[in-house]
């Protein structure tokens, strides 16, 4: 078999539904045949590119590294032709992005300005996924990168399209000192009597998670401070042996502070880009999500301690 573009859009279908059921109907295949199709496409590649589970599929961290190459050769397939900027009078499109705390923003729109040259992108940062879809619904934006959790995805209107950039693993930073310090991994039980600096209501069902997976680990916290600010911050507080805090597993931890992975996984969340559909047409979409994916790509190659665990335990997914 020969690999053809169609076939690179079937794995970033795959990749992006999480189901290969899910992504047959939005490509307009019968399961069946797009089961057969990813069949002979890794017999192609020589290995499997998805892990199957009863909840769907994960990539392999060989099928990560095959995707994301996918993706940027259709990114690039799709600007075939395009004039060079300056051959032509050309008006910049603008385009206004909201974003929650997520690290992938800051390499997201580094590449827009590299690749995209015509797009001049404004930023706004907003705390609650539901506050951006709002904006999105609203036109006040026509792009985002919004967070949500399993089993509690993102709801919007048809007015508005989402992709998953990827789905983490949540770790714990612990002040250095911590008597769990010497421990790969912490069990969240072994946290049940530690101060928690936990963010406000997301609206897309934080800090909810947080408090049920402390209920299934047996414990409900005793001290909880509500806390909404910079990183710099947090680590500083951390370190001083305030309390300990559930962060991204991409945060780089300052002087005083470990991060580590907990025992089980028992909280993910997804990054997701979301735009409005009659504002920012499908291969600009496309790009945009490449551009997000490399970028968080770039924040796991400086991320040792989830590298680390990701080799151990799991493969990060793009999803």
């Amino acid at each position: 078999m020969e690999l053809e573009l169609r076939h690179l859009r079937v794995l970033c279908a795959i990749a992006d539904a999480g189901s290969v059921g899910r992504a047959a109907a939005d490509l307009g295949y019968s399961q069946p045949a797009m089961s057969t199709q990813l069949q002979r496409i890794e017999r192609h590649f020589g290995e499997p590119l998805f892990e199957r589970g009863a909840s769907g599929v994960r990539l392999t961290r060989y099928g990560v590294e095959v995707v994301a190459r996918a993706r940027d050769v259709l990114a690039r397939v799709e600007v075939i032709g395009r004039r060079p900027c300056g051959s032509t009078a050309r008006t910049r499109r603008a385009l206004r992005v909201a974003a929650t705390n997520s690290p992938i923003l800051p390499g997201m729109v580094v590449r827009v300005r590299r690749r995209l040259p015509d797009v001049s992108v404004t930023v706004s940062s907003v705390y609650a996924s539901s506050r951006i879809v709002e904006l999105l619904q609203e036109g006040v934006v026509e792009a985002a990168i919004a967070a949500d959790y399993p089993g509690r995805e993102l709801r919007h209107s048809a007015a508005v399209a989402h992709r998953g950039i990827v789905t983490e693993p949540t770790f714990v930073a612990l002040p250095s000192c911590h008597r769990l310090r010497h421990h790969s991994q912490v069990s969240l039980a072994d946290l049940a009597e530690e101060a928690w600096f936990v963010t406000p209501d997301d609206g897309a069902g934080w800090p909810g998670v947080f408090y049920a997976a402390c209920e299934a680990a047996g414990f409900a916290p005793a001290v909880v401070h509500e806390f909404l600010g910079d990183q710099a911050q947090l680590q500083h507080m951390i370190a001083d042996g305030l309390g300990v805090s559930l962060v991204q597993a991409t945060l780089r931890p300052t002087p005083g502070v470990l991060v580590k992975p907990l025992t089980g996984t028992p909280l993910w969340c997804r990054y997701v880009l979301a735009w409005r559909r009659d504002k920012v047409p499908e291969e600009l979409a496309e790009t945009l999500h490449v551009l997000a994916t490399t970028a968080y790509q770039d924040l796991v190659a400086r991320s040792p301690h989830l590298r680390t665990w990701a080799s151990r335990t799991w493969r990060v997914t793009v999803t």
